[in-house]
């Protein structure tokens, strides 16, 4: 009965979000800094947001740790303000009440995917909380569990600056990106909040160099970890967690560009060329972020003979909508290389697309072809900007990579 009655709830907000005012004067946004709250599994996950106006339309910029994500796609309706999520296929629709706003944030490409919103406007109430203990500061050696007790490591990295806690979580498939929050000297609270991830971490100091957790993302996804301070943590070689099947040496696909035609690696384009296969989706933030990367090397090496290919598995086995998806990412992000549609993000069935390799562990994952059409490396995640260091190295790294495949007859 308490889902019903949630779901009758959210219709009704929804219908009036999209009804016109009774009013005859016009309603506008307060421009300047807001506060805004995602309801999520019985938890409040807050984040900042500045609006900004010209003399036509709105923005939005959302703060999301060290990273601003400017948003354009605002309008303001009778008395309704409508904005979508950076590249994603996820809006907030939220009635204006003066100095807040009360709505919804939905996942279009998922089924029955709402949640609570609302926002306060001149909240000058950061997400620290203004605490921050140096208790938590360094390297941790993590271990989530799920709900079917499976586990995967990861490496958090925090420190304690300016009263507030901040840091990322490196997996094997990814990192967490940006996470800002509290620390006490037991406890801590962090947030992440990039449009698609809605990350909420909280954790307690077993002893000096344990604690134990919990890890809430978006809807219903829920994890336990505990995790060992080490400043020696590792995790497994990135570059040896996707291979070739026994037997293969090269990679061979045909699937449709942009404008539907087939496009596979015979292609004249691609002949003598260092050829990089992006395997990746526009819902995905760690995909943003490595587009990011590939998109300002690529237009800076794209005369030494190296095409880049995206491999586009969306969220619907629709060509237009994926089309859509990938085009708007493309201009967003200033990515000049080749996209492909080639599936969905379902792991297990991208990978039948790609029978050749082991499995499609993540989204991302990079796969790096010789000027004679063989697999010399596959790199399975991102370790984006927000891990510092890490980024730094895996930087390095490539273009040291990148320079060998280049110089090759």
């Amino acid at each position: 009965m308490t889902n019903i009655l949630l779901k009758i709830c959210t219709l009704l907000l929804i219908t009036t979000l999209t009804s016109c005012s009774s009013k005859e004067e016009k309603i506008t946004l307060h421009t300047g800094n807001w506060r805004g709250k995602i309801a999520m599994q019985n938890k409040i996950l807050p984040f900042n947001f500045e609006v900004t106006k010209d003399s036509t339309n709105y923005q939005i910029t959302i703060i999301n740790g060290d990273e601003k994500l400017h948003l354009d796609n605002v309008r303001v309706e009778n008395d309704s303000v409508f904005f979508t999520l950076h590249i994603f296929d996820i809006d907030i629709k939220a009635k204006i009440n003066n100095t807040t706003l009360e709505g919804v944030y939905i996942k279009n490409y998922l089924d029955d995917y709402v949640l609570p919103f609302n926002a306060t406007f001149n909240d000058k109430n950061s997400i620290s909380n203004s605490k921050s203990s140096s208790n938590f500061n360094g390297k941790w050696d993590m271990t989530f569990t799920n709900e079917n007790n499976e586990t995967i490591k990861g490496i958090g990295i925090f420190k304690s600056e300016n009263n507030k806690l901040t840091g990322t979580i490196l997996t094997p498939t990814g990192d967490y990106r940006y996470l800002e929050g509290f620390s006490t000297d037991t406890h801590f609270t962090l947030y992440s909040f990039d449009g698609n991830h809605a990350f909420i971490f909280e954790a307690t100091l077993e002893n000096e160099t344990t604690l134990k957790g919990d890890f809430w993302s978006g809807k219903s996804y829920h994890e336990s970890f505990t995790a060992v301070k080490n400043e020696l943590a590792e995790l497994p070689d990135a570059n040896k967690l996707t291979f070739l099947k026994e037997g293969y040496d090269k990679i061979e696909f045909s699937f449709p560009d942009l404008d539907g035609k087939q496009v596979s690696l015979t292609d004249e384009k691609y002949k003598d060329k260092v050829v990089i296969l992006q395997i990746f989706g526009t819902w995905c933030p760690n995909c943003m972020d490595e587009t990011t990367f590939y998109s300002k090397w690529y237009n800076e090496n794209k005369e030494r003979g190296v095409e880049i290919i995206g491999l586009a598995y969306e969220a619907k086995a629709d060509f237009n909508y994926a089309k859509k998806r990938v085009e708007k990412m493309k201009n967003r992000l200033n990515a000049d290389y080749d996209f492909l549609i080639a599936g969905v993000f379902d792991k297990e069935e991208a990978a039948k697309t790609l029978p050749m390799l082991n499995h499609i562990m993540s989204f991302p994952t990079s796969i790096f072809i010789d000027k004679k059409g063989i697999v010399r490396k596959i790199h399975t995640g991102f370790s984006g900007p927000a891990t510092g260091d890490y980024y730094l190295k895996f930087k390095d790294e490539f273009n040291y990579f990148m320079d060998t495949l280049l110089k090759e007859e």
